[in-house]
């Protein structure tokens, strides 16, 4: 009787093995299933951006004073701007994309990675963790800006999120500037902003992973020496010295994403120039 029941017992625990394996399975199914089908749309929607819209560059021949965003006695020699800010300025006819999309606000790119999308801002920084572009739901979000800052009026620190797409996709390909190729590479230096008011570029001064905080995306400080400790601190964490100079007469541009589940990768740069348009 009693093998009677422990064989029982043993038939209940293998099918109930079974039947939790088989949930766990299809649970992980469907989960890949949909990332292929949010990673299709994505794309998709990334193509069609291209394909209709118009973006180039416009040569700098000459620096004029009103362009230049720091006093040139502050920077040291070696200090990367000096051929940085004879870098071109990104221009994009944004009308087809505020068909599209009118809480379109901006376009970035970001040299040495797969960074070239335009920006979003909504009302929270909830909405676009899981919308596309279009609007379409969609886990892998796209591209926005903090809904606290404004692209006509810089606050002191600019930030824009995106996830880290495994694909390599919205901020996915920001991995690299973690990697000696990536830092070692002064080219990779700036970043290109562009607006339906102006053309930037921005100066990379910071580059790290942390464990998730919030203390780095703060937008506006009540005096300067506020900022400068802010400054100081986010520039301490880079894993790498990009040799620039930075002040309280600094903006800052922040890119930030998650690493990891507990880990958050951020990108600071300084404001270096700017062309209205």
């Amino acid at each position: 009787m009693k093998k009677i029941v422990d064989l029982k017992k043993r038939k209940i625990l293998i099918l109930s093995t079974i039947f939790i394996s088989v949930i766990i399975i299809s649970y992980s199914l469907i989960n890949i299933v949909i990332w292929f089908i949010d990673n299709y749309n994505s794309m998709k929607q990334s193509n069609l951006i291209e394909e209709n819209v118009v973006i180039s560059e416009t040569k700098d021949i000459e620096i004029t004073d009103e362009e230049k965003m720091i006093d040139e006695k502050e920077l040291l020699e070696s200090d990367p701007y000096w051929d940085l800010i004879k870098m071109n300025y990104l221009e994009v006819d944004f009308s087809n994309l505020i068909k599209e999309n009118p809480e379109v606000v901006a376009w970035i790119c970001v040299a040495g990675t797969n960074i070239n999308y335009p920006v979003v801002q909504h009302s929270d920084n909830k909405y676009y963790l899981n919308h596309s572009f279009n609007g379409s739901k969609n886990a892998a979000g796209w591209i926005f800006l903090d809904y606290r800052n404004s692209t006509q009026q810089l606050n002191k620190n600019t930030i824009i999120y995106g996830h880290t797409r495994k694909d390599g996709s919205m901020f996915g390909s920001l991995k690299k500037i973690l990697e000696s190729d990536w830092y070692e590479d002064k080219n990779n230096y700036v970043i290109k902003v562009s607006t339906e008011h102006e053309s930037n570029l921005w100066q990379v001064f910071s580059a790290y992973k942390i464990p998730t905080t919030s203390d780095y995306i703060q937008t506006n400080f009540g005096d300067d020496d506020e900022f400068l400790e802010f400054l100081d601190k986010i520039k301490q964490r880079s894993v790498h010295d990009f040799k620039t100079t930075i002040s309280a007469n600094n903006k800052v541009l922040t890119l930030s994403t998650c690493y990891n589940e507990k880990e958050r990768l951020v990108l600071h740069a300084k404001l270096i120039k700017s062309k209205k348009r």
